[in-house]
């Protein structure tokens, strides 16, 4: 197996303009070190939809839905596609709709296998059409992932073509839910809504919230989260940057939330599951050098915890 890049410079599921070009922000960041990263490993760039963000746009609870949902197919297929030809793909998103992309590809690639998540980041993204109180659909991957509405914990009243575009989403890949809620587990979730808490609470997600981590111990929360996940065959990892703490690293990502791990955490959380040779896709999201106060920090930061998970990969596949 080899390790292929994918480009996902795909921003229209956020709420704020500019995590497209975190992936060049990174190769920057890699030029500046002088680090041959980028020219080390095929790449393959998934043409995106980003034209859309001046389109005049009805579904106010779910922001561009239909153009997000053709993105997250595209992701999906190329996932797959590179799977089936024994890559393990590395993708660099910009926003984190495309997560339901990447997990539904993987389904599509592993239908009969059961699929660990491990999310990493401080929001929930459990929302949905009928919950979102922002309508930005990288706060709603996980719901289409799982299946979930959430109506009985309705606000919105979405229109016909939201609720269309919606009901895409889930079946993106295959047919119906593509993870199931004990095979999903949180890492640095700090900043829901009431509506992501009671799902949370109702579908009893796991979340290892910073404090306890350091309590307990970062070896023993990743030895734990993974023996949840025994009978998991395949795990994805998803990293937003936001889940490190915005004031010890950097406010260059469209959500930044304080109190979270920092870079070296962030390095042994990664090691840790990539150690257990069941991690078939990482993906690493939300960097956006437009929000940067540091200079170009938070993509030098991700390229420096992306190159280094990348070695622990190469050893393991």
């Amino acid at each position: 197996m080899q390790i292929k890049i994918l480009k996902n410079r795909s921003d229209i599921g956020a709420g704020t303009r500019g995590s497209d070009l975190g992936i060049d922000a990174m190769e920057i960041a890699a030029i500046g070190k002088e680090n041959h990263y980028f020219n080390e490993f095929p790449f393959e760039d998934i043409p995106t939809h980003n034209e859309s963000i001046y389109n005049k746009d009805h579904n106010s609870f779910a922001k561009r839905i239909g153009h997000v949902a053709e993105q997250c197919t595209r992701v999906s297929n190329a996932i797959d596609r590179n799977l089936r030809n024994e890559f393990f793909p590395i993708l660099l998103s910009g926003d984190h709709s495309s997560a339901l992309g990447t997990i539904s590809g993987i389904k599509k690639a592993f239908p009969e296998k059961k699929l660990g998540v491990f999310w990493i980041d401080a929001h929930a993204d459990i929302h949905s059409p009928y919950t979102s109180p922002s309508g930005n659909i990288h706060g709603m991957p996980l719901a289409a992932a799982l299946g979930l509405d959430n109506k009985q914990l309705q606000l919105n009243e979405p229109i016909g073509e939201t609720q269309k575009h919606w009901e895409n989403m889930k079946n993106i890949g295959i047919g119906g839910p593509k993870i199931l809620s004990e095979n999903l587990i949180y890492f640095g979730v700090r900043d829901t809504e009431a509506a992501e808490d009671d799902i949370i609470e109702q579908c009893k997600i796991r979340n290892y919230k910073i404090e306890e981590v350091r309590f307990r111990g970062l070896d023993v929360c990743v030895k734990e989260a993974l023996k949840q996940f025994s009978e998991c065959e395949i795990i994805y990892i998803s990293f937003d940057v936001d889940s490190m703490d915005k004031d010890l690293v950097s406010d260059g990502t469209g959500t930044p939330v304080s109190k979270g791990f920092d870079q070296n955490e962030i390095n042994l959380l990664l090691e840790g599951i990539v150690a257990s040779k069941k991690v078939v896709c990482l993906e690493v999201v939300e960097i956006n050098p437009l929000l940067d106060t540091r200079g170009n920090k938070m993509a030098e930061t991700a390229f420096e915890i992306l190159d280094r998970v990348t070695g622990k990969i190469r050893s393991t596949i």
